[in-house]
């Protein structure tokens, strides 16, 4: 595959992979786009090829988990889009004056606003690459509005739009992540600011793919994350070290399985037709696509309550954690690890096993004492 000077993605196969995926998701069916909160939830979970497949091939998974008879209560109310949408659009008036006074500009009529429309999204991501380039060989401040870039993630294209993209007079991008909750008294929720640094990181690396083929581009490391100050209308920024986020985020999308290798392991006729198929036949299909359950998918995956009622089944020790998993070793099993501590099944040598033994020990022991103390 070449790679293109505008977009900084490697083209993908046009014909094939692309059919094999409408075929999988159903050719009246138009894809759902990811989003970077999407792609960070994904990477999260590097190893769930159910994810994956069906985030590759643009599956609703809320539509899918419905018809299997799991919904998952997911999405922002309206309320909450309403005031995140009017919040946006104050902090980008006026030719976003206030965006730009956080930035530190005084004076707007010196910042470059270029226009990103196109036709197609490969027609905006090579759009947003162009202003890129001139606004980095201008050496003056520009205001990118909903920029849209691309990834390629597990051998597909994914389309991404980040609130904005300064670019400074020495070359710097900077991503801007507009948020409606509150910062108080100069701080925020910090799992609140956490979710926003790891989707902002997505945009982080998917800008490094531009500014790799652009002379003078820098990306910055750091984000400028502006929310309301204290309970007002006010806007407020915060300058966010996303590193880590961008180095774990990278990592994890490298690990993905390439979609084309997941779909070629399914049985013939496979399909997630929503609106064709039976609950029964999607059923059937899910569990052709091995998962990676774990108790943080229940909030970030709309197939979260089908796999955990499968996992839960199979009485698997992935109910209990990622942490909890790893130190069981080979015990796989819930029925297993209280068969293990209680003697009956097991190697004695076997750390786990020997752990698991010890900590019965432990509890019975407490429990005698405990006992004794209450018939005094």
């Amino acid at each position: 595959m070449s790679a293109s000077p505008d977009s900084g993605l490697s083209r993908p196969p046009q014909t094939t992979r692309r059919r094999q995926l409408a075929e999988l998701r159903g050719p009246a069916t138009p894809p759902r786009p990811l989003d970077a909160r999407a792609l960070a939830a994904l990477a999260a979970n590097p190893g769930c090829r159910r994810r994956a497949l069906l985030d590759g091939a643009g599956v609703d998974k809320s539509a899918l988990a419905a018809k299997l008879g799991s919904p998952a209560p997911f999405g922002q109310s309206q309320f909450a889009i309403v005031r995140g949408n009017s919040f946006e659009a104050k902090v980008k008036a006026d030719g976003g004056r206030e965006l730009l006074r956080l930035i530190g500009v005084e004076d707007p009529g010196t910042v470059s606003v270029p226009e990103l429309s196109a036709a197609g999204p490969e027609g905006r991501v090579a759009r947003t690459a162009l202003a890129l380039r001139e606004a980095t060989a201008a050496g003056t401040w520009t205001l990118l509005d909903h920029p849209l870039l691309a990834l390629e993630v597990a051998g597909s294209p994914v389309y991404l739009e980040p609130d904005a993209v300064v670019v400074g007079p020495d070359g710097g991008w900077t991503v801007v992540e507009i948020k409606s909750f509150p910062m108080v008294d100069g701080a925020a929720d910090a799992s609140k600011v956490g979710a926003a640094a790891r989707q902002a990181a997505v945009y982080v690396l998917a800008l490094e793919r531009v500014a790799a083929v652009t002379e003078g581009a820098r990306v910055a490391q750091s984000v400028l994350l502006v929310c309301p100050k204290d309970f007002s209308n006010l806007p407020t920024a915060s300058v966010v070290d996303v590193r880590k986020q961008r180095s774990v985020t990278r990592r994890q999308l490298d690990r993905l399985t390439r979609v084309d290798e997941i779909a070629a392991a399914l049985p013939e006729g496979v399909s997630f037709d929503v609106a064709e198929r039976s609950a029964e036949e999607l059923t059937a299909a899910v569990e052709c696509v091995p998962h990676q359950y774990a108790p943080e998918c229940l909030a970030a995956c709309e197939l979260a309550f089908h796999c955990r009622s499968r996992t839960r089944q199979a009485d698997a020790v992935e109910t209990l954690g990622r942490s909890v998993r790893g130190e069981l070793g080979g015990l796989t099993t819930v029925g297993a690890v209280l068969a293990a501590a209680r003697g009956e099944e097991g190697d004695p040598a076997d750390p786990a096993v020997a752990a698991l033994r010890r900590a019965r020990a432990l509890r019975e022991e407490a429990l005698s004492e405990a006992g004794a103390r209450a018939c005094r």
